[in-house]
């Protein structure tokens, strides 16, 4: 153990500690419709088998790398801890490709989808630091949204605020709402280092938790999963889904019939180093500065 009470999770030459898990859907919400219902209301294609196809993950010079299998098949999946935790704060750093739909999923079930997901959702019109309920009635709690600048050539050089005008899922006043502390995109775009190494920190303190997260340092969003007002979310049903531990997981998203090769590119990675966590005692309070 560090002096600062983090001990590492990934010990950067192995998946020792973790299993894969494919991408599979529960219900919406807890009691609710299932999600692959959800999707013949929208006439969005089923996934064929997706528990045949899940992601890759492999370790590649001390660091864990996420990928579809094959690349562009457009399946993706998880890489769960076999270890649950309550309250915590998690650091680790990342390195997405563009675009890389990811995220870090906390308060997760071991066999089935449910838990609170930290976004990484770089690609268009993606949250970076809000929050997603993964069948906790798919809330988005997130304070802003990014795109790509490209060279005269076409290739992604960095990051800008997304253009409301032309955002394919723009951020509304009831997302940044659901939050009890917003950062502005400019404070975010300050710190982000393109195609570089970005430290993710996560703080879950609670049985309903309140979570916050920063990046490189600076505060993005924070959440009290028990006072949070979404359509369809019940903080009582969710809490007897999750209870007060749940694991921890890596996203690598789909190329769902929505959004496509947008959300996550052929071949893209997402890179994960200098993984490491610190339990905290229960009842230990709330976000931090």
């Amino acid at each position: 153990m560090s002096n600062d009470g983090f001990v590492p999770l990934f010990d950067g030459v192995s998946l020792a500690g973790w299993h894969a898990a494919p991408r599979i859907y529960g219900s919406v919400y807890p009691g609710g419709p299932s999600v692959l219902e959800h999707f013949d209301s929208l006439g969005l294609e089923r996934p064929v088998k997706p528990e045949k196809h899940p992601a890759r993950w492999k370790v590649e010079d001390g660091v864990l790398v996420g990928e579809q299998d094959a690349p562009g098949s457009g399946y993706g999946g998880y890489l769960v801890s076999d270890q649950a935790f309550g309250d915590f704060e998690l650091l680790l750093e990342m390195r997405p490709d563009w675009p890389a739909d990811t995220g870090v999923m906390i308060r997760r079930q071991r066999d089935s989808w449910e838990g609170f997901q930290v976004l990484v959702d770089h690609r268009p019109s993606g949250g970076i630091g809000g929050f997603f309920g993964n069948g906790l009635a798919s809330f988005s709690a997130v304070p802003f949204a990014i795109d790509v600048v490209r060279d005269d050539a076409g290739r992604p050089t960095g990051l800008v605020a997304d253009n409301p005008a032309t955002s394919v899922e723009p951020v509304t006043e009831a997302k940044r709402d659901r939050l009890s502390y917003a950062a502005d995109v400019d404070d975010f775009l300050k710190v982000w280092r393109w195609d570089d190494w970005n430290e993710l920190r996560i703080r879950c303190v609670g049985a309903m938790p309140v979570i916050t997260t920063w990046i490189n340092g600076v505060k993005i969003a924070e959440i009290d999963t028990a006072t949070l007002e979404s359509p369809n979310y019940d903080a009582d049903a969710v809490f007897e889904v999750l209870g007060d531990r749940g694991h921890i997981a890596l996203e690598v998203h789909d190329n769902d019939s929505m959004f496509g090769e947008a959300r996550w590119g052929v071949g893209a990675q997402c890179r994960w180093r200098n993984i490491r966590i610190k339990e905290l005692p229960a009842g230990s309070g709330g976000g931090s500065q």
